[in-house]
């Protein structure tokens, strides 16, 4: 498919903009800069566009059970409420008289996702799931800066964790301390107690975990935490399968971090935008970053606090998506929230128990909203990889699981079904997942070659990654 720029012709254009309503200001000749844009129709502008959303693939297009990234349906209601003109048209720098609805929802939505967590108070300024570790992390680190404890610079994770854990520890000055899984998927508890100390700031965590497996000995992992003075932070990205069920806070975390796009139904955004809230418990409030919206009589207004680690991002985070996440909590409520939980679980093990005797499963446990298989069997009896498996995928119109991840299982495929497919869907998948199996026992070389059918087969994911093309030559950044 040709860039924009290839499809340019010159002297084309299409009138977009309306008439400038102020003052014209030209810029001095030595500060413009000369864009070299396309030159096209609206026409060409709508077709280029439209054959660019056909090669793709989201959740309205087909099954999408990208393991611990929870690829809901994002119900268009969501959509319509924060479409809102009330919402839309507002001003940050608005006074907070004009802003009453919107601190509102800010108020209400913090409120709903303090209940379901078990956090004392919660910020929307984070902009993403990976902002919210950072920010997350910097709460821990001003808690033990306030109490003069300054010996306290070491993040425990998991081997299990996702990517942005140690890299959130990092980025906000900690020292990462892997610690190993046990041969049950969950946390090693000798190999905890061997490296918490007085120098232990804190552990991340998410519960379940990535191999989809609730840790039965949740309260043993906080406690050691906590006992050594550290405390422990709870990574939301697998929420979606025990919200309004059991409460991170009741288990021990201290701070967490959600992820609106996933068990809030807000959609993920393609780069943006997103929202990462966090979460607290009363001790680690003072310090959230930015303000809190705090309610008076019927009023609402803005609070800060001397002890507040200051803003993570302009003004008071994404607001619309924040209105989304309302939207979907108003709409199931608070026996919707549980149910939806429940079926992403119910969904989650009917699919694993359909596969089970055809794909080598990691884990024999009963998962809750994911289940991770290990192709390495298949690769040493036939070659096929899991990544071969995974293209096959496409040339049945489905988007396939995440591929070697976790790292702890080799040939790693993970999938998430979520709560909004039917039982009718799932089986569809299975069939389609059983019939690739034996395509690649059957005949490996031609399973290889998949996908057939795809705009776009099998490029140098190598090569990319390694020598990337960031702008089209001919044009200028």
């Amino acid at each position: 498919m040709k860039l924009l720029f290839e499809e340019s012709v010159r002297g084309h254009h299409c009138d977009v903009l309306p008439v400038c309503d102020v003052p014209l200001y030209a810029l001095p000749e030595k500060r413009a800069l000369p864009l070299r844009l396309p030159e096209l129709s609206e026409n060409e502008i709508s077709r280029h566009y439209t054959a660019l959303a056909q090669q793709t693939h989201g959740v309205n297009d087909g099954f999408y059970p990208l393991g611990s990234c929870t690829m809901k349906y994002n119900p268009k209601i969501n959509e319509e409420a924060a479409a809102q003109r009330g919402f839309t048209a507002l001003h940050p720098l608005q006074p907070e008289a004009s802003l009453q609805g919107a601190l509102q929802v800010l108020h209400l939505a913090g409120r709903y996702l303090c209940e379901i967590t078990g956090m004392a108070a919660m910020t929307f300024q984070p902009a993403a799931g990976a902002h919210g570790e950072f920010t997350g992390l910097l709460l821990i680190k001003a808690y033990h800066r306030a109490r003069q404890d300054g010996k306290r610079t070491k993040i425990i994770v998991p081997d299990a964790a996702h990517g942005t854990n140690p890299a959130s520890a990092a980025m906000a000055g900690f020292t990462v301390v892997n610690i190993p899984s046990g041969a049950d998927g969950c946390v090693d508890i000798a190999a905890l107690q061997a490296v918490v100390g007085e120098d232990t700031a804190g552990l991340m965590l998410t519960n379940p975990n990535t191999v989809g497996l609730f840790d039965k000995n949740i309260l043993t992992i906080t406690r050691i935490v906590h006992e050594a003075g550290g405390l422990c932070y709870y990574d939301g990205a697998n929420l979606n399968a025990v919200m309004g069920i059991v409460r991170p806070g009741d288990m021990g975390f201290d701070v967490v971090h959600l992820n609106l796009h996933k068990s809030f139904s807000t959609p993920h955004g393609g780069g943006g935008p997103g929202s990462g809230p966090v979460g607290c418990k009363a001790a680690l409030t003072p310090f959230l970053p930015g303000r809190q919206v705090v309610e008076t009589d019927g009023r609402y207004a803005w609070k800060g606090s001397a002890q507040s680690l200051g803003r993570v991002k302009m003004f008071y985070g994404n607001f619309l998506v924040v209105v989304k996440a309302l939207a979907y909590l108003l709409t199931l409520g608070r026996e919707g929230i549980p149910e939806a939980a429940a079926n992403a679980v119910l969904n989650a093990n009917y699919m694993k128990q359909q596969l089970a005797d055809v794909y080598p499963m990691a884990f024999s446990a009963t998962c809750m909203h994911e289940f991770v298989m290990s192709l390495a069997p298949l690769k040493k009896d036939t070659g096929v990889t899991a990544l071969d498996i995974a293209k096959a995928m496409l040339d049945y119109g489905m988007h396939p699981p995440t591929m070697y991840f976790p790292l702890i299982v080799h040939e790693a495929l993970m999938v998430e079904p979520t709560e909004t497919e039917s039982k009718a869907e799932l089986d569809r998948a299975i069939a389609v997942y059983r019939e690739i199996y034996a395509k690649a026992l059957a005949d490996p070389a031609a399973l290889r070659a998949m996908p057939l059918h795809t705009p776009v087969r099998r490029p140098d994911e190598v090569g990319a990654a390694r020598q990337p093309v960031l702008r089209y030559a001919g044009g200028r950044l």
